[in-house]
C-alpha cells in the first residue's frame, strides 16, 4: 500500500526533521511526507494561540498545493515572565532572531529569578483538501536553566530541563530520549494515532 502524501508546512529544517522522525516512527510507510515547496510564501503567524497559527499554516499549504498538509506551532511559556514568550517564541528577539538570540534574551529577562518554572506546548494539525481537520496538543513541564548546556536539539533546548527527565536539558539528550518526553513528541504521537484512525 502506498502512503498518503502530506506536505510539511514548516520551513524550519530542524523542526521538519523532528516531525518526520516522530511520524515515520509511528506510521511507517502509511504516510509520505513532502517538503514544503520553495515557491510557497511563508505564512504570517497572526494567530493569538498556537492552534490558530498551526491552522493558518496548514490551511495555506492545502490551498497552495491542493494536498493534505501537516503543520504545528510551538510556544515556551515562562511563569516569571507572565507566560512569555508564548506564541512569539520563535521571534522573541525579533523577526530574524537566531536560536542564540532568543535564548540570550530569555535568560537576560529572567535574570536571577528564583522561579524558573516553564512549560513547552506544541499544537499539531493535519488538514485534508476536503476540509477534514485533525488536531493534537502536547505539553511538557520543566524549568529554565541558568545557562545553556548540551549541543543537541535546537531553539530553547539548551536551557529547558523537563521535570520528568533526569536533570539534563533537551539539548543534552539523544533525539530518541528527547522525543519520548518532549511537547513535539507528544503532540505528533497523538496526531499520528488520529491519522491512523482517519486513514483506516
Amino acid at each position: 500500500m502506498s502512503g498518503v502524501a502530506f506536505v510539511l508546512a514548516t520551513a524550519n529544517p530542524d523542526k521538519a526533521e523532528e516531525v518526520r522522525a516522530i511520524l515515520t516512527s509511528e506510521l511507517g510507510d502509511r504516510i509520505v511526507l513532502l517538503e514544503r515547496p520553495l515557491e510557497v510564501a511563508q505564512v504570517e503567524e497572526i494567530g493569538e494561540t498556537l492552534e490558530e497559527n498551526a491552522r493558518l499554516k496548514a490551511a495555506a499549504l492545502v490551498g497552495s498545493t491542493g494536498r493534505a498538509a501537516i503543520a504545528d506551532d510551538t510556544g515556551l511559556e515562562v511563569a516569571a515572565l507572565g507566560g512569555a514568550p508564548g506564541v512569539y517564541s520563535a521571534r522573541f528577539a525579533g523577526e530574524h532572531a537566531t536560536y542564540f538570540d532568543n535564548v540570550a534574551k530569555l535568560l537576560a529577562e529572567l535574570g536571577e529569578s528564583e522561579d524558573r518554572t516553564a512549560c513547552f506546548s506544541t499544537v499539531a494539525i493535519a488538514i485534508f483538501p476536503d476540509g477534514t481537520e485533525l488536531c493534537a496538543e502536547g505539553v511538557v513541564e520543566g524549568r529554565i536553566a541558568r545557562q545553556p548546556s548540551g549541543d543537541g536539539g535546537f531553539g530553547y533546548d539548551p536551557i529547558f530541563i523537563p521535570i520528568e527527565g533526569d536533570g539534563r536539558s533537551f539539548a543534552e539528550m539523544s533525539s530518541v530520549e528527547k522525543h519520548a518526553l518532549s511537547h513535539r513528541g507528544r503532540a505528533f504521537r497523538l496526531l499520528a494515532a488520529r491519522l491512523a484512525q482517519q486513514l483506516g
